[in-house]
């Protein structure tokens, strides 16, 4: 993976994407993440970048580094949530799953004013294809549609890790959501996303992500192979993501 120097400073970069995998268990919790060379090789950064990254995840209480054992995940629950509550993503990860990401498209949408999103968002907005695996299988596949209007040029340079410290680098601050759950049938490419036959019915989550002025900045389609594992909302804190 390749990060890039206007971007921002690099070792905050891989801080980011390394605390990302910590928080949907890519890196398991009390298991070590890869050595420093290893991390070296796959950033192509130097060593002191790679220590400065780790240093902060250290920090943060993320990581126990010991000289000759390597460094350990102790702690893989985020700090600042969406809500009080457990993200759906951090309640499978104590669990013992393994969840991973991935950017399926990132495009500027030119909206119709018939259209249901130009009713939220106006002319255009972005939209972000993406898909979660759960030890390693297509799980969940969400279309995210965001208040963030940008050139065509901007958008070909975004790069993604996690969307909603994205959204916070941007600015944009999450103040309340709306989640529906309906019935929703796959269309061709989304089963084939989720490697699952046409027209299935399947768990479909719409959410509304509302600023602090109550104006909805995301809004979201999720589809769900609960065959794998149910949805989960823990009642003890709140709903979760």
């Amino acid at each position: 993976m390749t990060v890039k120097r206007k971007k921002g400073l690099l070792y905050l970069q891989i801080k980011e994407v390394v605390k990302d995998r910590i928080l949907n268990g890519e890196y398991p919790l009390n298991e070590n993440i890869p050595s420093e060379p290893q991390l070296e090789k796959e950033f192509k950064v130097s060593k002191i970048t790679i220590r400065n990254a780790i240093k902060e995840l250290v920090q943060e209480g993320y990581l126990e580094k010991k000289s000759g054992k390597g460094t350990k995940v102790i702690a893989n629950v985020s700090g600042t949530r969406l809500s009080k509550g457990k993200r759906f993503t951090e309640v499978l990860v104590e669990e013992g799953h393994r969840m991973t990401k991935k950017v399926l498209s990132i495009e500027k949408l030119l909206l119709p004013q018939e259209s249901m999103l130009y009713t939220i968002f106006g002319e255009d907005c972005l939209k972000v294809e993406r898909v979660y695996f759960l030890d390693g299988d297509p799980y969940i596949y969400f279309n995210h549609y965001l208040r963030i209007s940008l050139t065509s040029d901007e958008v070909e340079s975004i790069e993604i890790n996690s969307l909603y410290r994205y959204l916070e680098q941007s600015n944009i601050r999450l103040e309340s959501f709306r989640d529906e759950f309906t019935v929703g049938y796959l269309s061709k490419h989304i089963g084939e996303v989720l490697s699952l036959p046409e027209g299935s019915p399947i768990l479909k989550r719409i959410r509304r992500s509302s600023d602090e002025e109550g104006q909805i900045v995301e809004y979201s389609e999720g589809y769900y192979n609960i065959e794998k594992h149910n949805y989960v909302v823990d009642y003890n804190d709140s709903i979760s993501k």
